[in-house]
């Protein structure tokens, strides 16, 4: 009866050491028997804000039958002194998305979730309409069903022309109403092309960036614009390939 996209997004916290910083949202992705944690860039680090965390903090669902029972799992952001997440860069710059290899045999033996995978990725030369439906899954402001540790979603709908770098940058525009630590949530929409995605019939279009305002607005008499950035998610494929 639960819906199972909302298993692919765990709540994110991070951490200087043990002093808590921010909570965001991210989500699985899964390639080759290897597992991994999706977010924004800016959430592991971010020079404007000087954001600066050693560790992040996910929580899982340990026991299915019983969705209160949650833990949380930690990663340290830092090894040897060399940051663990994968990054890339485009023609614009650095991409706003990170990405985090999960050592499977460190989870919980009875650890409860849902990832993504290479066929729930729509390429940005594929047709969707604008105007089409999408959801955001995530935890604005943190807010989530603090019962059974669950996501809500926000109703979203493409408002550039998807495949099109909006502005010359390697995201397009959703129209959303969006909060503080949506950031890192995956943009979908249903599956209604009867593809083999078994349970989890959700095309993966981007992740959720950030609000996108502009410096003219007049913050008294004009209202905010509702537009978001959402990164093609099709750039998973370049920062999850095998190293070497």
């Amino acid at each position: 009866m639960i819906d199972p996209v909302l298993f692919t997004a765990p709540r994110l916290f991070t951490f200087e050491h043990q002093r808590h910083l921010t909570n965001a949202s991210g989500f699985f992705f899964e390639r080759d028997g290897r597992l991994f944690l999706v977010t924004s860039r800016h959430v592991v680090i971010d020079d404007a804000s000087k954001h600066f965390p050693n560790r992040i903090e996910i929580e899982l669902h340990t026991d299915p039958d019983n969705l209160a029972q949650s833990t949380g799992f930690s990663m340290l952001l830092y090894r040897d002194g060399k940051s663990v997440w994968a990054e890339g860069t485009d023609g614009a710059g650095v991409v706003d998305i990170a990405v985090i290899e999960i050592e499977r045999a460190a989870l919980p033996e009875t650890a409860v979730f849902r990832a993504f995978s290479p066929r729930h990725l729509i390429d940005p030369a594929d047709h969707v309409e604008i105007g089409s439906t999408l959801l955001v899954v995530g935890f604005p402001l943190g807010f989530h069903d603090t019962l059974h540790h669950l996501p809500v979603v926000r109703q979203a709908v493409v408002a550039s022309s998807f495949g099109l770098r909006f502005q010359g940058e390697g995201y397009f525009l959703t129209d959303a109403r969006t909060h503080r630590g949506t950031s890192g949530a995956p943009v979908v929409m249903r599956d209604t092309g009867g593809g083999d995605l078994g349970d989890l019939p959700w095309r993966l279009l981007g992740v959720h960036s950030a609000r996108l305002d502009i410096g003219t607005r007049d913050l008294k008499l004009d209202e905010a614009l509702g537009l978001n950035c959402a990164w093609y998610a099709d750039i998973l494929m370049t920062l999850t390939a095998p190293k070497g």
